[in-house]
C-alpha cells in the first residue's frame, strides 16, 4: 500500500450488532484517516443489539475485496450469527484471507471468522465465545488485541477503542496511532 493512498476498511453490520464496538471502530478509524465503508447485511437501516439504528453506506453485496485493505466485524451475538450465516460475508472473508489482506473481529465475531475458516491459531474474543469457537489452546484473555498473521481480534465493548487504534497503527502507522491515542486519552491502550 502506497503511503499516499488512503487505507480502506469495510465494517459489515447485521441486525443485532454491538453498537459500542461498531461505532468506536468506525469513529477511531476515520479519525485515523482510514476510509471506512459501512456495509449493511440484508438492510440499509441496521438496528443493533441495544436498539440503536445505523444507516449503512452500501449493501454488502456491492463490496469488492480488491478495493479493500481490511474487513472488520463488530460483535453482538445476533449480528455475529447473521455474519456467520451470510454467504456474501463468508465469501468476502475467505477472499480477503486468500489475498493476505487483513481480517478483524471483536467480541463474539471471531465466531464468524471460524465459520469462514479464517480464524488463526491465536485469537481473543468475548469470554465464553471461545467455547463456541472450540480452539481453546489458541485463545487468550490476557491481551486486548491479538494479531496472528493477517488476522486481528479483540475482546469486547471495553476494548473497542484499543482495537480501533491497533487497526490505525497497522494501516496508517505509528505516528498517527500515537497522536490519536493521546487525543482520545486512551493511554490504557
Amino acid at each position: 500500500k502506497r503511503r499516499c493512498e488512503m487505507a480502506k476498511v469495510c465494517v459489515p453490520l447485521a441486525k443485532g450488532f454491538e453498537e459500542i464496538e461498531a461505532v468506536s471502530l468506525i469513529d477511531v478509524m476515520r479519525r485515523g484517516g482510514i476510509e471506512v465503508v459501512v456495509a449493511g447485511v440484508n438492510e440499509e437501516l441496521v438496528t443493533g443489539a441495544n436498539g440503536i439504528t445505523i444507516k449503512a453506506d452500501t449493501d454488502i453485496k456491492y463490496v469488492v475485496a480488491d478495493e479493500l485493505d481490511m474487513v472488520v466485524l463488530p460483535g453482538g451475538w445476533d449480528g455475529t450469527h447473521a455474519l456467520a450465516e451470510n454467504p456474501t460475508v463468508q465469501s468476502l472473508l475467505k477472499e480477503m484471507n486468500e489475498k493476505q489482506k487483513i481480517v478483524g473481529a471483536i467480541c463474539a465475531a471471531p465466531f464468524a471468522l471460524k465459520t469462514a475458516g479464517v480464524l488463526p491459531e491465536h485469537y481473543t474474543c468475548y469470554p465464553s465465545v471461545e467455547e463456541q469457537i472450540g480452539n481453546l489452546e489458541g485463545y487468550t484473555d490476557k491481551e486486548k488485541v491479538v494479531i496472528d498473521g493477517n488476522v486481528m481480534t479483540s475482546r469486547g465493548p471495553g476494548t473497542a477503542i484499543c482495537f480501533g487504534l491497533a487497526i490505525v497503527r497497522k494501516l496508517v502507522g505509528e505516528e498517527t496511532y500515537q497522536s490519536l491515542r493521546e487525543g482520545l486519552l486512551a493511554d490504557y491502550c
